[in-house]
C-alpha cells in the first residue's frame, strides 16, 4: 500500500467557493469524457449469478438509511490508519472502518500483543457506537494485511508466503491455513483481512511477486473460493461469518501481476483478453464462494488507473461478476487518478470504489466527498449504493450484534494462539511447498545420525524465513525472540539431529573447520515487501553469506545442500552447480521444523511434493518466451534419478552495460552499496531497523510519495549529531563533478517553520565533513533540492574519493522529512548551491 502526503490546504474550505466547485465539477466531467472510450467489453466476461440477497438484511438496511445524517453516510465511505485517527475522531466523522498498516499497531513497535491490540479495538468499536448526536450509530470495522498468518500479532503463527502455498497446490490445504488465520484474527479482535492476493504474477521482477499463488490462472482459481471459505465460512450455512470467522477481501483488481517489466503499481499492457482470461480467474471462484470485499489495484490498465476506472469497477466486477459486496481502494491509492489528489477525488467513488482507504488523508477527504456530494459532483444515489453495500458486509458479519471486541468468543486469549494443531498445518504447509530441484547421486534424504555442518544468515533467522508482511511492513531487523511460538530452521535441524542421535554444528558465516559429513547451507533474499522489492533483473546477488565459501566444502568432498529463501524463483545457476543438493523453499514462514522433515525424511510418509507453481529462470535478463532452466510443474522427489548437470555461469547480463543509477536512497532503503549512519560525538552506528537514534539523534521512517518512502530525522541537542549515506569503498564522482551533475532529494521541515540544515559529502564515516553548505529547508510542504556537485568540488572536497554521498547535521529542535536522495542532471548547467 503506498501513500502520498496530504495537502495541507483544507478542500472543504476551498469547496466552499463556487467558483472551484464549478471548476471541480468540470474537472470531473472532462476526466470521464476521456474515460469514456469503449475498452472493455463486459458482455465477452464470463458472466456469474449474484448471490441471492437475504431480505431481512436488505429490510434492516432499508430501515437504517433514512436514519443516517450525509456526513454519517460520507463517514461510512472512507477508512482511516489507527496511526493517524483517534478513538473521538471515529466518533465525530463516523468512519466506516479503521484499518491498520503494516507498521501501525499500537503502542511503540509495528506489531503487538493480544492485550494491546484488544484495547485499541474496544476504543475504536465504542466510540464509533455511541450515538451522541445521531439517531443511529453504526459500528465501524477493523481491517489488516494478514496475508500470510496474522503477522502483526505477537505469537501467531506465521504460513509460508503464497509462492510457496502455490508450489503446494493443494487447495484443502488452503482452506485450513486461511481458518486458522482468520481464528487468530479474533483473538486480536480484528474483523477484516485483507486477502486473498489473486494477483496472476507474470514478470517475477515485481516485488509483490511471493503474494501470488502462481502463474499459472488455474492454480490462482483452484484456490480463491477455498480461502473465502476458511476466512468466512460457507456462504448460506449457518458458520458463514459465525464465531472465528472474518471478512475476507479479494485483491487486487486487476492485473497487478501484469504490469509492464514487473514495476509495483505501474501499467499492465495487455488485451482485454488477457486481463479476462488470465488475471480475472481467481475471481471467477472468490466472488460466487462470497468473498465480501474487492480491494482495487493501485496499477493501472491500459493507462487507465483501476480506482477510477468505471468500465471495470462498476460494468464488469459489479455487472457482469455479480459482485454485491463492496470494493475498498488501496492505501491513497484514489489520489493516482488523473485530477484527483489524496484528499480530493469524487471520480473514484463515481466509478464503483465504496471505501476510500485513506490512512492519513481521510479528515480532508471527508471534506471533500460531503462537498462533491452537497453540490451533485457525487450523485446521492452512488453514495447511498456504497452505504448499502457497506452496511450489507457489516450486517452478515454479525457487528451489529456481536458487542464490543473484547466480549466475543477467542478475544484477548494469547493461549489460543500457536496452538500445536494449528502449528502442524503451518508444518505441513511448510513441507508440501518445499521443491526439490537438485538431488545429484540421491544425496537427501541425509542420515541425521551423521554430523552435519549447517551454514548460511537464514539458517537461525525467522524473519528471513518469513520475509515481508511479518511483524513489520518490510519485515526486517526482528530477532528470533519477536517470535514467541517460532522454530527456526537451525531448531528443527538440531531436533531431527538430537532424536536420531546425531550432531549439528552452526557456524552461520561458514568459516568452521570441523569436520562434518554434510554442509547444510540456507541462505537466499532478505526480507522486503511492495514496491522495495522490485528487481531490474532476476540474478540472485548473495547477501549475509559469502556462498563462494560453499566450495571449499566440496574440494574437501563433503555434499553441500543447499535451502535457498526467496520470494520468488531467481537465476541462481552458480548456486546450484556448488550444490550437490538444491531446495526452493521460498519463504516457510515461523514452522522452521518442516524444513527438517523432509531434509532427514523424519516420517516414511514424507517426501518432496512441492512443484514449480513459477518457472526458473535459465537467465538473470527477463524476457517472456525464453528457455527455462525448470519449466511450471518441475520437482523431484526422493526417488527421482536424473541428475542436474553442470550450468552455465553466464547470466545474460555480461553484455549488458550496467551504468550507476546515481541513487543512494529511494523506496524507503539505501541503495546498495550505500548504507544509513548516524553519529554522534565518538558513537557511530549503522542504522539496520526503524526507529532508532544514537545521542541526540532519532531517526525514524515517514511517508513521502509512498509509504515508509522517506526519513524523519530529529535532532534533540546541538552537538554536531550527524545523519550520512555512505559506503565502505570510495567513489570517483569526478567525472559526475565536471558533468554537471547534481546532489538531489527531497525533503520537508515537520515544524511547519524553516529549518536550517548543513549538507556536505565526501568525507568518510570517521572523518569529519567541515566543508558544509547552508540549506534552508521549507515547512511547508515537501520540496525538492538540488545542489550541484560543483559546489563541493569548490569547497575542497575530493571528488574522487567520495565515500559520504550525504552528510546532514542541525541544531537542536529541527525535525525534516528526507527521501529519494540521487544525482540529476542539472538541465541549464548552472550551478546552484543553495539546494533551490
Amino acid at each position: 500500500m503506498q501513500v502520498i502526503k496530504s495537502l495541507s490546504l483544507s478542500v472543504s474550505i476551498l469547496c466552499a467557493l463556487s467558483i472551484l466547485l464549478v471548476s471541480c465539477e468540470e474537472q470531473q466531467k472532462s476526466t470521464n469524457e476521456e474515460k469514456s472510450t469503449d475498452l472493455v467489453n463486459p458482455e465477452d466476461w464470463a458472466s456469474i449469478k449474484a448471490l441471492p440477497l437475504d431480505p431481512a438484511i436488505e429490510a434492516q438496511i432499508d430501515d437504517i438509511l433514512p436514519k443516517l445524517t450525509l456526513e454519517q453516510k460520507v463517514g461510512q465511505v472512507i477508512q482511516a490508519d489507527n496511526g493517524s485517527i483517534t478513538p473521538e475522531e471515529v466518533k465525530k466523522y463516523r468512519l466506516g472502518s479503521i484499518l491498520s498498516g503494516g507498521n501501525s499497531a499500537p503502542g511503540p513497535l509495528p506489531y503487538a500483543d493480544t492485550k494491546t491490540w484488544l484495547e485499541m479495538a474496544d476504543q475504536y468499536y465504542n466510540a464509533s457506537i455511541d450515538t451522541e448526536g445521531v439517531e443511529i450509530a453504526i459500528p465501524t470495522i477493523w481491517g489488516i494485511d494478514a496475508v500470510h498468518g496474522h503477522a502483526n500479532l505477537s505469537g501467531a503463527i506465521i504460513f509460508p508466503h503464497n509462492v510457496g502455498l502455490g508450489a503446494a497446490n493443494n487447495p484443502d490445504l488452503i482452506e485450513k491455513i486461511m481458518t486458522v488465520t482468520a481464528h487468530e484474527l479474533t483473538v486480536s479482535g480484528h474483523d477484516w483481512t485483507f486477502a486473498p492476493t489473486l494477483a496472476v504474477p507474470q514478470d517475477i521482477r515485481w516485488g509483490r511477486s511471493y503474494e501470488g499463488f502462481s502463474e499459472n490462472p488455474d492454480i490462482v482459481k483452484s484456490y480463491g473460493e477455498r480461502i473465502v471459505y476458511g476466512l468466512q465460512g460457507r456462504f448460506g450455512e449457518e458458520s458463514f461469518m459465525g464465531e472465528g470467522r472474518v471478512i475476507s477481501s479479494a485483491k487486487h483488481f486487476l492485473a497487478d501481476g501484469a504490469t509492464e517489466k514487473g514495476v509495483d503499481q505501474g501499467d499492465a499492457k495487455i488485451s482485454e483478453a488477457e486481463l479476462r482470461d488470465v488475471h480475472a480467474a481467481g475471481y471467477y471462484s472468490a466472488i460466487p464462494a462470497g468473498v465480501q470485499t474487492v480491494m482495487a489495484s493501485f496499477s493501472s490498465w491500459q493507462g487507465r488507473k483501476l480506482h477510477g476506472d468505471k468500465e471495470l469497477l462498476t460494468d464488469v466486477l459489479k455487472g457482469q461478476l455479480g459482485f454485491n459486496g463492496f470494493v475498498v481502494g488501496d492505501w491513497n491509492g484514489h489520489g493516482q487518478v488523473p485530477g484527483c489528489t489524496n484528499i480530493d477525488c469524487a471520480q473514484s467513488l463515481n466509478s464503483g470504489l465504496d471505501m476510500y482507504m485513506a490512512p492519513d488523508s481521510w479528515k480532508g477527504l471527508w471534506e471533500s466527498t460531503l462537498a462533491h456530494v452537497k453540490s451533485g459532483a457525487i450523485p446521492m444515489t452512488r453514495l447511498n449504493d456504497a452505504v448499502r453495500r457497506i452496511l450489507r458486509v457489516k450486517i452478515a458479519s454479525g457487528i451489529f450484534t456481536k458487542g464490543a471486541p473484547s466480549t466475543r468468543k477467542n478475544a484477548g486469549d494469547k493461549n489460543l494462539l500457536g496452538l500445536p494443531k494449528n502449528k502442524a498445518i503451518g508444518r505441513q504447509a511448510v513441507r508440501e511447498s518445499m521443491v526439490l530441484l537438485k538431488n545429484n547421486d540421491g544425496l537427501l534424504p541425509l542420515d541425521a545420525m551423521k554430523t552435519i555442518l549447517v551454514v548460511g544468515d537464514g539458517a537461525n533467522s525467522i524473519s528471513k524465513a518469513c520475509g515481508g508482511w511479518t511483524l513489520s511492513w518490510q519485515g526486517t531487523g526482528h530477532t528470533n525472540e519477536e517470535f514467541p511460538n517460532g522454530e527456526s530452521i537451525l531448531a528443527g535441524i538440531r531436533e531431527a539431529a538430537k532424536e536420531a542421535g546425531g550432531k549439528v554444528i552452526f557456524s552461520a558465516n561458514g568459516d568452521s573447520n570441523e569436520s562434518a559429513d554434510v554442509v547444510v547451507a540456507v541462505y537466499g533474499e532478505d526480507p522486503y515487501a511492495e514496491f522495495q522489492g522490485d528487481l531490474e533483473n532476476l540474478d540472485f546477488v548473495p547477501n549475509g553469506f559469502d556462498v563462494g565459501k560453499l566450495t571449499k566444502f566440496r574440494d574437501k568432498g563433503i555434499p553441500v545442500v543447499s535451502v535457498f529463501l526467496s520470494g520468488r524463483p531467481l537465476w541462481t545457476n552458480p548456486e546450484i552447480n556448488m550444490s550437490d543438493a538444491f531446495v526452493a523453499a521460498w519463504l516457510p514462514g515461523s514452522e522452521g521444523g518442516g524444513i527438517s522433515d523432509l531434509l532427514f525424511q523424519r516420517d516414511p510418509s514424507y517426501d518432496f511434493t512441492g512443484r514449480l507453481s513459477f518457472s526458473w529462470p535459465n537467465s538473470a535478463v527477463f524476457s517472456e518466451g525464453d528457455l527455462n532452466l525448470f519449466d511450471l510443474g518441475y520437482g523431484l522427489n526422493y526417488k527421482s534419478t536424473s541428475d542436474v548437470e553442470k550450468l552455465s555461469e553466464e547470466s545474460g547480463l555480461e553484455d549488458i552495460v550496467v551504468a550507476s543509477t546515481g541513487n543512494f536512497y529511494g523506496k524507503g532503503a539505501p541503495i546498495a552499496p550505500w548504507s544509513l549512519w548516524l553519529k554522534s560525538g565518538d558513537l557511530s552506528k549503522q542504522i539496520g531497523s526503524f526507529p532508532t537514534s544514537v545521542g541526540g539523534l532519532i531517526i525514524s521512517k515517514t511517508d513521502h510519495e509512498a509509504q515508509e518512502d522517506a526519513l524523519r530525522i530529529k535532532w534533540t541537542q546541538s552537538d554536531g549529531d550527524q545523519v550520512r549515506v555512505s559506503t565502505a569503498s570510495p567513489t570517483d564522482m569526478s567525472r559526475q563533478s565536471n558533468g554537471a551533475m547534481e546532489l538531489t532529494f527531497s525533503a520537508k521541515s515537520f515544524k511547519g517553520n524553516d529549518a536550517l540544515v548543513k549538507i556536505s559529502m565526501g568525507c568518510d564515516q570517521d572523518a569529519p565533513c567541515n566543508e558544509t553548505l547552508d540549506i534552508t529547508i521549507s515547512g511547508s510542504d515537501w520540496q525538492e533540492y538540488r545542489i550541484s556537485l560543483s559546489c563541493f568540488d569548490k569547497l575542497g572536497i575530493d571528488m574522487t574519493k567520495i565515500s559520504t554521498a550525504l552528510m546532514i547535521t542541525a541544531d537542536g529542535g529541527v525535525d525534516i522529512g528526507l527521501s529519494h536522495i540521487r544525482l540529476e542532471s542539472d538541465i541549464d548547467a548552472k550551478p546552484g548551491c543553495t539546494g533551490k
